[in-house]
């Protein structure tokens, strides 16, 4: 038995080595000096003593030296890790050129800098940002709005707050980019960007999707989420918490844990009826099926696919164009016929 416990925990100890090299690789060669040839030979170094450490841990009488040797190594590497630093001092695309922040005076919350770019393409637009003050009193309503690009199973998701006037603010988490930066889905997970709160007007944030993408189209659903009046403000106030928490320390994004649907369950703590953490959370194009089986839709008991297809609102939103009262007409749905 002892033989057998010295055997496994070998194995498991050569497995975690094989996995943090792979890891440290990667972060390297995405993460490291912009400098290529200093990138690839970093990455390149650190591989050949990752490696060369495994395979005397796996057939050298000297392990216990290789596992030293690369605790040692892996320690200057984390070292290197921690001191990336996320920064809001980079020379953004125009879409993330400026942040949102708020200002809350009792029930008077005025938000700064909520973006409504007119657009002629994707990569076509007008800049444009105002500022605007809502009253808490007269928030309503909440949406939670999803959209799809590549299958069911993931989808952009994000938040759109409604209030008794008829308006909509929008908040969309994604990730800061650079001039020429794209976005990687890779990279989101080595420090390669800030995550960024877009505050939005829904003819800008929404109708990019459902009029102008089209490399590739992205299918947009709009859901009404059920919740106390109450439990709506703590989480609104707990969206701006975080704008206003992300002008003062920026944060990274990270693809898995730091993401628009990971940081919307953060947002809901708030409320001691959140939702627990769930796998569909991280399938992201599940969530309004987890909220759907959790009764957290308004119409909760019609079926899931009748829900689903009253809340598909690309036609909508096409035949309304980018009008003043968008966000009344992509609500329009027909009634459900029994």
């Amino acid at each position: 038995m002892t033989r057998i416990a010295a055997t496994a925990s070998q194995i498991l100890l050569g497995l975690l080595m094989a996995a943090t090299g792979g890891w440290g690789v990667l972060a390297l060669y995405i993460s490291g000096p912009n400098n290529d040839a200093w990138r690839v030979a970093l990455a390149t170094g650190f591989s050949v003593a990752a490696l060369a450490a495994l395979l005397a841990w796996i057939f050298s009488r000297r392990r216990w030296q290789a596992l030293a040797a690369y605790l040692v190594l892996f320690a200057a590497l984390l070292a290197w890790w921690q001191s990336l630093a996320p920064s809001n001092e980079r020379d953004w695309q125009p879409n993330v050129a400026k942040l949102a922040w708020a200002a809350i005076d009792g029930n008077a919350v005025t938000v700064h800098n909520i973006r409504n770019f007119s657009y002629r393409s994707e990569t076509d637009y007008t800049p444009a940002w105002y500022d605007k003050t809502y009253d808490l009193r007269q928030l309503e309503g909440a949406d939670i709005v999803a959209s799809y690009w590549m299958g069911p199973d993931i989808a952009h998701v994000f938040v759109s707050f409604g209030f008794a006037s008829g308006e909509h603010l929008a908040m969309s988490i994604e990730t800061r980019t650079e001039k020429g930066e794209a976005y990687d889905t890779i990279k989101g997970f080595f420090r390669q960007y800030e995550i960024y709160y877009v505050v939005a007007d829904e003819r800008d944030v929404i109708g990019l999707r459902t009029n102008f993408r089209r490399d590739p189209p992205e299918d947009v659903y709009v859901y009404k989420v059920k919740g106390s009046p109450q439990a709506l403000q703590r989480f609104f106030l707990s969206y701006l918490s975080q704008i206003n928490a992300l002008k003062d320390q920026p944060k990274f994004y990270n693809t898995l844990t730091t993401n628009c649907t990971t940081n919307i369950w953060f947002n809901s703590l708030v409320n001691p009826e959140h939702l627990r953490l769930n796998w569909k959370v991280f399938a992201s194009g599940h969530v309004p099926k987890l909220l759907h089986e959790q009764g957290r839709l308004e119409d909760a008991g019609l079926p899931f696919a009748t829900l689903q297809q009253r809340a598909h609102i690309n036609a909508r939103a096409q035949a309304a164009g980018i009008s003043a009262d968008f966000s009344q007409r992509i609500r329009q749905v027909e009634p459900t016929k029994e």
